[in-house]
């Protein structure tokens, strides 16, 4: 049976609540950490974890907090990226609507390890609802002794606070993140500093996700060798996975690293197979950022391998005939699906979120929304697919943060594994009815 640690109690009733969570064995890694174990201990088994980033990055989180400055007198901060608005991307809601106090648990225990006496959560405007569940707990933590001044006798005192955002992707690129929660516009920063240096208020800060705060959980309590015992390769651990698009059974799933693609698709303890009996198409893997990949090579690599849920396995290739595992959204498409039209969606997405700093990407995001639009409104040309692909090879590499790429690689692959889809729109004029908020009008 898979492994699981972040769900294993999901289903058990009244979870939410501090008393359950604790029966459960909840908030163990807080009195290890505070009773048996030094900072740097605490960070040396996330070390020996092989955890990575679960937001997206997949950044070895031990490394990360190594390279946070510890200057003296100055205070450090721990905040939570809970933003979560790439599309396809549901796990964290999942996870803090579900088990709230797993998220504080994080917290605290690697709070602890960071020296950090003040820790925020940054949660997104559309998840307000959320807010309040975390809020709840955290006042339930506040009220047993978790949080506050002189935890567990042991000294180390800590306050978490809940920050709700205004609802901008954004802020989901941290320095943007960290603009915002000092009451700013959320603009990415230019790098260096990096935040481990100059994070919030100028202050050395760490910034993870909500996933990989929470993992730490598991690993102080079971131990970081035994952790990184479950995967595979630098894969270690679980990962939570929001599965959707046409399968029988959309959700939130963790699976053990180095699960096949094919058996996550397909298996009844998974996705369930493609709805209506429908073939599978394609696969967006990560989160509408990655690269989109045909069934061919989302099962199996270029060399005939099995595909694995993994961070190398999915990236095997390159984006010639890899993608990245991403955030874990994870989108099935079957063989009636426009891959045109899906591209739209996500081209106006990033159009729409991005925040203007730079050129390239300001601009650009624009000029691939309405070039993808002329296709599916019956008025491009076959070359016009030539000026899509130079438009996105443009964006790439040339931005401060990373939504320039987070548009540009949908495109790519898209034309990559799936040009005579736009040259087939090209040559017939056809129009493409799109289901949008507002009604598509051709552009000249």
């Amino acid at each position: 049976m898979a492994t699981t640690l972040l769900l294993k109690h999901i289903a058990v009733p009244g979870i939410k609540s501090l008393d359950v969570y604790r029966n459960m064995g909840g908030y163990a890694s807080v009195e290890k950490a505070l009773r048996t174990l030094t900072p740097n201990q605490v960070t040396e088994e996330v070390k020996k974890s092989g955890l990575r980033g679960r937001g997206g990055a997949g950044f070895p989180t031990g490394m990360k907090w190594g390279f946070l400055a510890k200057p003296e007198g100055v205070p450090r901060y721990l905040v939570c990226n809970a933003d979560e608005s790439e599309p396809g991307t549901f796990k964290d809601r999942y996870l803090m609507e579900h088990i709230p106090h797993a998220l504080i648990e994080g917290m605290i225990t690697s709070s602890y390890a960071l020296g950090a006496r003040k820790s925020y959560i940054y949660i997104r405007g559309e998840y307000f609802y959320v807010s309040r569940i975390l809020q709840h707990a955290i006042d339930e933590a506040y009220a047993a002794g978790w949080l506050g001044e002189n935890i567990l006798g042991s000294g180390f005192s800590h306050d978490c606070y809940v920050q709700v955002g205004a609802g901008a992707y954004i802020c989901g690129e941290e320095t943007a993140l960290l603009e915002s929660l000092e009451g700013k516009r959320g603009n990415p920063r230019i790098k260096p500093p990096f935040p481990a240096v100059a994070g919030l208020w100028g202050c050395p800060t760490v910034v993870n996700n909500v996933e990989t705060i929470a993992a730490v959980c598991p690993i102080i309590t079971m131990g970081g060798e035994a952790y990184s015992k479950i995967g595979i390769g630098k894969s270690t651990g679980t990962k939570l996975i929001s599965a959707s698009g046409h399968i029988n059974k959309p959700g939130v799933y963790e699976i053990e690293l180095g699960l096949p693609v094919e058996e996550f698709i397909f298996s009844d303890a998974y996705c369930g197979g493609i709805r209506n009996g429908r073939k599978l198409k394609a696969v967006v893997a990560g989160g509408s950022s990655v690269p989109i990949l045909p069934a061919e090579l989302i099962l199996k690599t270029a060399q005939g391998e099995p595909r694995l849920m993994s961070y190398e396995s999915l990236a095997e290739g390159g984006f010639q005939t890899g993608t990245m595992l991403g955030s874990g959204g994870f989108i099935v498409m079957d063989d009636q699906t426009s891959i045109v039209k899906n591209l739209l969606t996500f081209a106006r997405f990033y159009h729409h979120e991005s925040c203007g700093q730079c050129s390239p990407c300001r601009e650009g995001t624009g000029w691939m929304e309405k070039l993808i639009s002329k296709f599916l409104s019956g008025t491009a040309h076959e070359s016009d697919v030539d000026l899509l692909w130079d438009i996105q090879s443009k964006i790439e590499g040339k931005t401060i943060c990373p939504l320039g790429e987070a548009a540009a690689w949908p495109v790519a692959a898209a034309i990559r594994h799936f040009k005579s889809e736009f040259l087939e729109l090209a040559r017939n004029k056809s129009y493409v009815e799109i289901n949008h908020y507002k009604r598509l009008q051709p552009v000249s």
